[in-house]
């Protein structure tokens, strides 16, 4: 049984982006808790399966919008995505879903399916070999003069390592076992900058500008956001890495070379947008709910 009208917003911290969507949600009408994936349970009595959900007892939410997945053990994250899974499996819209989660927050399965669909992405070289790791980077060092490295899960800019012939080496630490390097793709200027769009349903809806004083430009890493048109190009490009990820919303990271080419770089699936609403006039919170809503919903009123 669905409880209509009532939404869980998942995050351990509800923060100001929680109660951004809450109010959002409040100028619908509608009702929302605040629920952490650590309290939740999966049962199966007598072959029927149940989803316990604290504050959802009397019937699961009619939708859930997922501000946090929290981060644990292998096994500890499985069944928080679990969870998601067993939710949709029993009717309820999920935004964005796990499938969603797992296909972006996996930087190498995202830059696998934007290559298959045709999506501009910087090379990338993905292996849990060492041998074989050092090997690509001696070739790529003698024509290129940076690589950069990631570790295959993380976000916010954390992790990342620019290499280069001096200081070949990733962090091992961080790599945990699997490589992932990528073309550094050189600043325009001499300060780094990239885009970062945000895309709900099939249409790029707002972008800002970002500047770092080093090479890394997310606003985490103290990186600054700046107004920016929504460029027709960067807004298709945009749209078309959201398609390939097959996401109903995300926060899409896009570069250009020193020769103009647009790249996409990343795919957010739960992303931050407290800097974007910064420079933005429109709320932002109240398109992400809209968007949410029309999901849930098929764009027809919430009963």
């Amino acid at each position: 049984m669905i409880a209509r009208g009532r939404y869980a917003i998942v995050t351990d911290q509800p923060g100001w982006h929680g109660h951004q969507l809450r109010q959002a949600l409040e100028a619908k009408g509608s009702e929302s808790d605040f629920v952490r994936l650590q309290e939740c349970r999966l049962e199966v009595q007598n072959g029927t399966p149940e989803i316990g959900i604290p504050g959802f007892e009397d019937g699961l939410p009619s939708g859930v919008f997922i501000r946090e997945v929290p981060g644990g053990s292998l096994e500890e994250v499985i069944f928080y995505l679990d969870i998601l899974h067993a939710l949709e499996a029993s009717g309820v819209k999920v935004y964005n879903d796990a499938g969603a989660i797992e296909r972006s927050v996996d930087k190498v399965r995202a830059s696998f399916l934007f290559a298959l669909h045709g999506v501009p992405t910087p090379r990338t070289f993905a292996v849990r070999d060492v041998g074989q790791m050092r090997a690509f980077l001696r070739n790529w060092f003698e024509t290129h003069r940076h690589a950069v490295a990631k570790p295959i899960f993380g976000s916010q800019g954390k992790g990342l390592k620019l290499l280069s012939r001096d200081d070949p080496h990733p962090d091992y630490d961080l790599s945990r076992g699997v490589y992932y390097l990528q073309e550094y793709i050189e600043p325009v200027a001499s300060r780094s900058c990239d885009w970062r769009v945000l895309v709900i349903g099939d249409q790029a809806v707002a972008a800002m500008r970002r500047e770092g004083e080093g090479w890394i430009s997310n606003i985490a890493n103290g990186g600054q956001g700046h107004p920016a048109s929504l460029e027709p190009e960067l807004a298709q490009l945009a749209e078309r890495a959201v398609t390939a990820v097959e996401m109903p919303y995300a926060g899409v990271d896009l570069m250009r070379d020193r020769k103009g080419a647009a790249w996409v770089t990343e795919v957010n699936s739960i992303p931050a947008w407290r800097g974007l609403q910064e420079v933005h006039s429109e709320n932002i919170a109240d398109l992400l709910i809209e968007g949410f809503l029309n999901h849930c919903h098929g764009g027809a009123s919430p009963a």
